[in-house]
């Protein structure tokens, strides 16, 4: 079996990307937007996660710029060591989040920026569950992705073919309610990223909070 065959898909399509996604994303707006959003709402020094770190820009370079603690996880190790290099300042790990144990009420708080995307939905709603039991009550997550009804199917990104599992807008934020969060706004844009094998694309963030319990 080749090497690649055995790591998962994302892992294959984003070590060949590598600091090429960087360029074409870390400047969306509404991503930015999101970030500042959280971050006004952790307490100091909040330990944080973030799910498919990848560059480590800009998220996790916003958190620790912001005095907090990172653990950004993911499944590419040249993303985990182009994130190691330009954020040393934050933790960062090679590793499927959906096998990571996650100690519950342990988080202030949690971004998940379109790292959904190559996983089934049954996968994205228990990662979603277990995420929003990791965050302490009261603790905020910031949950991004590509709005769409498919299941499973083939797309062009950035170029490379690749199979995506998105949920319609108003079911994505069906399940992130499910899973115990409250769903404070929701804002939706078309963004276009900075890349010729790109084309624009919808983008769904949720801005959601785990309310203490009797909330």
């Amino acid at each position: 079996m080749r090497y690649e065959d055995q790591r998962p898909p994302a892992a294959v399509l984003f070590d060949a990307l590598g600091v090429d996604y960087e360029k074409a994303f870390a400047g969306a707006p509404a991503h930015r937007s999101a970030l500042e959003w959280l971050i006004e709402r952790l307490p100091p020094t909040a330990r944080t996660l973030d799910v498919g770190s990848g560059t480590g820009r800009p998220t996790a370079a916003a958190l620790v710029e912001a005095g907090h603690t990172v653990l950004g996880v993911d499944v590419s190790p040249v993303m985990v060591e182009l994130a190691a290099r330009q954020v040393p300042e934050a933790e960062f790990r090679r590793a499927d989040i959906r096998d990571l144990p996650l100690d519950a009420d342990s988080l202030d708080g949690v971004c998940v920026f379109f790292s959904l995307l190559q996983m089934t939905r049954a996968e994205q709603s228990a990662l979603v569950r277990r995420l929003t039991l990791a965050l302490k009550p009261g603790g905020h997550l910031v949950l991004a992705t590509v709005p769409a009804d498919v299941e499973d199917v083939e797309v062009v990104f950035m170029g490379r073919p690749v199979r995506a599992t998105s949920f319609a807008e108003d079911d994505f934020t069906g399940m992130a309610e499910d899973a115990g969060l409250t769903v404070l706004a929701r804002h939706s844009t078309v963004f276009a990223p900075d890349h010729p094998g790109a084309a624009p694309e919808p983008h769904l963030f949720l801005h959601c909070r785990r309310d203490e319990p009797g909330r």
